[in-house]
């Protein structure tokens, strides 16, 4: 049965534990390179066009974002995106230090969705991010997405090269599509169960 969405609400944006919202429900981390669709994805899932600003330049997203679900059932956490070149490398550090502080720190963490690009293969960082989550023992999912770009004949045969890439971590990824709601109710029933 797929997750009764009625709001979603910003709630707060943070760049340390001390701008974080007070602990209450489980929150769902977003995490995935800059420009890889994580935007249009919660605004996907939440059925919002602009809960979550979209912007076509990457690197936009520069703080820790927690929003509201169902009056604070549950939060959803857009996480900074990596790996985009045009930040400077101060920048970059911190924004690290931001995420793994997150990451490492907060009890009412439940998931991490790490969101892959089905058109490119996953960078190094992707994978670093992947073995550190397993590491952890953090619960992990794998949503890939921008499914709509390529067609299904293409689709099929990314994912059979992106699917070894996962087997070391026991992932079976959703596939999405911000245009078409592809996955949307697969995303939800990993993250609400």
């Amino acid at each position: 049965m797929p997750y009764k969405l009625q709001t979603a609400e910003f709630l707060t944006a943070a760049v340390n534990a001390r701008g974080y919202p007070p602990p209450g429900p489980r929150e769902v981390a977003f995490a995935g390179r800059s420009n890889v669709g994580k935007s249009s994805l919660i605004n996907k899932i939440t059925n919002r066009k602009k809960l979550v600003r979209v912007s076509n330049r990457p690197g936009r997203t520069q703080q820790i974002n927690f929003f509201s679900i169902n009056g604070d059932e549950l939060r959803l956490v857009d996480l900074p995106g990596y790996g985009f070149a045009k930040v400077p490398k101060a920048v970059r550090a911190s924004w690290r230090k931001m995420i793994e502080g997150y990451l490492t720190g907060r009890d009412t963490l439940a998931v991490v969705v790490v969101i892959l690009d089905i058109r490119r293969q996953p960078s190094d960082e992707d994978l670093m991010l992947l073995d550190w989550l397993n590491a952890l023992g953090q619960n992990t999912t794998v949503v890939i997405t921008k499914a709509d770009k390529l067609s299904k004949n293409q689709a099929n045969s990314r994912l059979a090269k992106l699917r070894p890439l996962l087997i070391p971590y026991d992932l079976d990824p959703i596939v999405f599509s911000a245009k078409t709601g592809q996955g949307v109710d697969q995303v939800w029933q990993r993250i609400a169960g």
